[in-house]
């Protein structure tokens, strides 16, 4: 009998983690020819998140948990989860059921078809239809600027066969990026459309920040574009400057009154090359905090604790 493993991020979600443990256990139990283990792993959540996991646990053994001992961040948290799986295939799904458990008939269905990925495409969104406008935008500058053909509104929802789950194994990569990782590694991708629906409950932990680290994680990633028109810019403002400087040398040098106008043109100029300069230095520094962190080769979580874990399913290392 094939084991289906789906696991599970959580962060602050005592709202959300009951009644998605009841819905995957529902949907597994309407799927008998298929064995399967939830897991579901907690980002240090501050409220009553894992007390909740705790009494799930304690009902049902192949609900299993792991307990970071800090937040980790969006990232890792997910990524190690994969990692810890065991079934022969793994369904990603967000705790805030966003992500449709209903779909999970129609990913096994794919994937006993031979498709090692089957993925979720999000066609339209309930969320805020601001941002869905601006996840676009962001999704097709990637598109267009990455030296990997990206998977536009893909979320990480989706299954991922056991011969991948080997592949983020092994990749040890400190700073993953998942939707990149699959977009540039994933062999024989099945995309299923789906509308995403509204959070059940709770506040999304997600704000300004975390997006912004999602995107510069994506463009320091899988982009060269924006530091290659960086260094063309800077060689056509040398030669333009330099050009500009001879220009007005001669002209001084024929006429002394021709240049002896007003300075505020040129504080204009030095405060949009510096603004330009800025601006450029701060995204080579996004690539050196992405290289750093990729050189520290820290570990993506540091659990705490772990529930409904025996001597088969002991830790696997990443």
């Amino acid at each position: 009998m094939k084991k289906v493993s789906i696991m599970v991020p959580c962060y602050n979600e005592e709202e959300n983690v009951v009644p998605m443990s009841e819905a995957l256990v529902a949907q597994m139990e309407a799927l008998p020819q298929y064995d399967y283990e939830i897991l579901f792993i907690d980002n240090c959540s501050q409220d009553n998140t894992r007390p909740l996991l705790r009494e799930i646990c304690a009902k049902n053994k192949k609900i299993r948990a792991i307990f970071n001992s800090k937040n980790f961040g969006q990232f890792n948290s997910p990524y190690y989860g994969l990692c810890q799986t065991t079934g022969d295939c793994t369904i990603s799904v967000c705790c805030d059921f966003q992500d449709p458990v209903e779909m999970i008939p129609k990913f096994l269905a794919e994937w006993e078809e031979g498709y090692k990925i089957v993925i979720g495409i999000k066609t339209s969104s309930k969320e805020n239809k601001l941002m869905y406008a601006l996840r676009s935008l962001y999704y097709k500058t990637v598109r267009k600027m990455s030296k990997v053909e990206q998977i536009e509104h893909f979320t990480g929802f989706g299954l991922y066969d056991k011969s991948f789950i080997q592949v983020l194994r092994d990749l040890k990569d400190p700073t993953p990026f998942i939707r990149g990782i699959v977009a540039e590694l994933g062999p024989k991708i099945k995309k299923i459309e789906y509308e995403q629906a509204k959070r059940r409950a709770g506040k999304t932990s997600n704000n300004f920040f975390s997006l912004y680290d999602a995107a510069m994680l994506s463009f320091t990633s899988y982009t060269k574009t924006v530091m290659r028109a960086s260094s063309f810019i800077g060689i056509f403002m040398c030669m333009g400057s330099f050009i500009g400087a001879l220009i007005c040398l001669i002209i001084k040098l024929a006429n002394s009154f021709l240049l002896s106008g007003p300075v505020a043109p040129i504080i204009l100029t030095m405060t949009f090359l510096t603004g330009l300069v800025l601006f450029f230095i701060g995204f080579l520094g996004e690539y050196i905090m992405s290289m750093n962190a990729r050189v520290m080769n820290r570990p993506l979580v540091i659990e705490e604790e772990r529930i409904n874990f025996d001597e088969v399913t002991e830790k696997i290392e990443k």
